[in-house]
């Protein structure tokens, strides 16, 4: 069976006021929850980290130290 892009997660490069598609797809994994974010959605991640969260309280709890 073949995979498109809209069936892996993205490879994505996080900048301050974006994120730059390295490798195609339509999701991220979050590093918390371990929730897929459909990127049309992704709002929250760090530029540090290079990591991307679902949601504010994932975003938090991982600046805080605490996931």
């Amino acid at each position: 069976m073949l995979m498109n892009s809209a069936d892996r997660p993205a490879m994505l490069f996080y900048q301050h006021n974006g994120f730059r598609v390295l490798s195609p797809g339509n999701h991220v994994v979050c590093a918390v929850s371990g929730e897929t974010v459909a990127l049309e959605a992704l709002r929250y991640w760090s530029v540090d980290r290079q990591e991307a969260y679902a949601g504010p309280r994932e975003a938090t709890a991982r600046s805080l130290g605490q996931a």
